[in-house]
């Protein structure tokens, strides 16, 4: 795919899901159960899938054959899928890790796999200058186009400045940035740059903060730059919270861009927000600082039938006392945001 047509496709709004490892109980890949998520979110109308990335968790970039076979199956179900359905495939987005030989290295795997662009997370860059890090996008640039992204601290993230989003943006491989601070001031440093950027229209602005999704997505960004007035809408999100209730996320986002059509904002379309909060309260695990953010997500699924465990690669992640009863909870009080109909009706046919 060509970066124009990559960043055409971002910039027209996009439900980005990013997706779990399915683990059997011994913590080795269960391919049934792999494969059944990546058929729920091609069936749920996602724009994409993020394969690599924290949610799909970061120790599996300590194994590249591993790492190159969850690329491979997420890659393999989404050209069958396009090629049942008659229709162009859905966007394929790798995350990468590790020092600048690693990141290459996985970014080559992707590509490989016949990804799309790559997600450059800070995993494995402790102590690096922001000089660096740029210097180490565009490495991974050399490979496939790149997107930004900046993490919450509380998940392994790291503060990052104004300046560098700016130069970023400038790096001509860059197609755009996941926005995941969790903090309306370090967002809002990204947005700035991004929309001051001389290359504003060539980028991607993709929401990951999920207590504001609803926000994030509704909110116009004004800025005059060089005489210019300038508006910049977020394009959608790659989100750990969209790995379920994805076919919801999808209306949600279908919302929105009506209500940008018509200029105006209902209140039955702001109400949603706490409501997604909710779910995603009990889902990342916010009452102990996102301690069980991941086993969180495998844990939904889990209790919805679509995988067999909430297991996780690393004895760290796994989900805090109640965690579990919470998230049954929120199935219950929102079934309509988590997908509950949906997913009882197919996940049989995703799994078989």
């Amino acid at each position: 795919m060509q970066q124009a047509d990559l960043v055409a496709k971002l910039r027209a709004g996009v439900v980005i899901p990013a997706h779990p490892l399915a683990l059997s109980q011994d913590r080795q890949i269960d391919w049934r159960s792999q494969r059944a998520l990546t058929r729920y979110y091609l069936d749920s109308g996602a724009s994409g899938l993020a394969v690599g990335v924290h949610t799909t968790q970061f120790e599996l970039h300590d194994d590249h054959g591993m790492l190159r076979e969850v690329f491979q199956s997420a890659a393999d179900e989404v050209r069958a899928h396009a090629e049942a359905k008659g229709e162009d495939r859905r966007l394929l987005i790798a995350g990468i890790a590790g020092d600048t030989e690693q990141a290459v290295t996985e970014a080559q795997l992707a590509a490989e796999a016949g990804y799309d662009a790559i997600l450059v997370a800070g995993r494995g860059t402790a102590g690096w200058d922001e000089d660096q890090l740029i210097e180490r996008t565009r490495a991974i640039g050399e490979v496939l186009p790149t997107l930004g992204f900046y993490l919450q601290e509380s998940v392994g993230g790291r503060l990052l400045s104004r300046d560098y989003w700016s130069r970023l943006f400038e790096v001509p491989t860059v197609v755009g940035a996941k926005a995941a601070p969790f903090d309306r001031y370090r967002s809002h440093d990204l947005v700035t740059a991004m929309i001051e950027s001389d290359r504003w229209q060539e980028l991607a602005y993709l929401t990951g903060n999920d207590d504001t999704i609803v926000h994030d997505l509704i909110t116009p960004f004004r800025r005059e730059v060089n005489g210019e007035d300038r508006v910049l809408y977020c394009h959608g999100g790659l989100l750990g919270e969209w790995a379920v209730g994805t076919r919801a996320a999808v209306g949600l986002l279908d919302q929105v861009l009506t209500a940008r059509d018509e200029g105006s904002v209902s209140l039955a379309l702001l109400s949603a927000a706490p409501e997604v909060v909710e779910v995603n309260a009990a889902v990342f695990d916010t009452a102990n600082n996102f301690a069980g953010c991941v086993a969180g997500i495998n844990e939904m699924l889990r209790q919805q039938g679509v995988i067999d465990t909430a297991v996780c690669l690393s004895d760290n992640e796994r989900l805090s006392p109640g965690q579990d009863e919470l998230i049954a909870q929120v199935l219950r009080i929102h079934p309509d945001w988590c997908d509950q109909q949906f997913v009882a009706q197919n996940r049989d046919r995703w799994r078989s």
